[in-house]
């Protein structure tokens, strides 16, 4: 057994984009913007990743979303629909990945996730996905004003969710966040497809 594998796993951690729920801001906005070119440049310079991180981190979007539209006035409504219809940015599970929440959920492992998510576009969100009903605690991001891959907030999760790192299988598709995870003494999962996580959950016995 490899040394990431000496522990028994004692509970599951998911990340939530791009692991349990596809996610990307060009869902929203190629309905919107219909040049390729010019999306590629609102999403580059207006509405970008990075500034969506901002919210993930805490900031309200009352100071965001004004802040913004003052420095794109053209492109006011754009960044009015980022706020108003986010969910749009979340158009369906990742494939496979909820059968496998689902089997660890029958195995009695219990479920936990830590998610880099804007507080106001969680309560919007949390509402459309029934599967976190299987989860016994879930770290929000927004809410927390902390966000993967600061330390912080998975000292925080491992005091909530009550079991040590190393009892714990986190698993995310950023690769910062993995290793900030790792250094802490978690094990860990790269997230890439479903297939994969699943073989990998197979070789620790976590489902059959």
């Amino acid at each position: 057994m490899s040394e990431a594998h000496k522990a028994p796993v004692r509970a599951v951690v998911f990340d939530v984009g791009r692991v349990l729920y596809e996610w990307d801001l060009r869902y929203l906005f190629a309905k919107l913007i219909d040049d390729e070119a010019e999306l590629d440049w609102f999403l580059a310079h207006v509405v970008t990743p990075e500034w969506h991180f901002e919210h993930d981190a805490g900031r309200p979007l009352a100071e965001m979303v004004p802040e913004r539209m003052a420095m794109f006035p053209d492109h006011a409504d754009l960044i009015q629909a980022y706020a108003a219809r986010f969910n749009e940015t979340i158009p369906c599970p990742v494939a496979g990945s909820h059968d496998l929440v689902r089997a660890l959920s029958a195995r009695g492992l219990p479920l936990f996730a830590i998610t880099n998510f804007g507080a106001e576009f969680w309560d919007q969100f949390r509402p459309t996905a029934p599967i976190f009903e299987l989860f016994e605690d879930i770290v929000v991001s927004g809410v927390e004003k902390m966000a993967k891959p600061d330390p912080s907030i998975y000292e925080l999760a491992a005091s909530r969710f009550g079991h040590l790192p190393g009892e714990m299988l986190f698993i995310d598709d950023n690769l910062s966040n993995i290793e900030a995870a790792a250094a802490l003494g978690w094990q860990v999962h790269h997230f890439t497809a479903a297939g994969r996580l699943g073989s990998d959950l197979r070789e620790r016995n976590l489902i059959s």
